[in-house]
């Protein structure tokens, strides 16, 4: 098995693991629903319409209180 020959010193070592390497923070990119114009996360069915790329998925019905259930 292959053994390094030298060890990674401390700066190395954070820089590769913790640092920025994965913690950048990115805005979701969103577009606008060509249906009801809502702001949804492209290539998904909007929830408030219902629809995708101009077809009807979901029959979807306006906001009903939970408390009438």
């Amino acid at each position: 098995m292959a053994v390094p020959k030298q060890r990674h010193n401390k700066s190395r070592k954070n820089r590769r693991r913790g640092g920025q390497s994965g913690s950048k923070i990115v805005k979701p990119s969103l577009v606008k629903c060509s249906n009801c114009g809502a702001m949804i996360l492209p290539h998904r069915i909007c929830p408030q319409c219902g629809f995708y790329k101009g077809k009807s998925f979901l029959n979807v019905s306006p906001n009903t209180n939970k408390q009438e259930k």
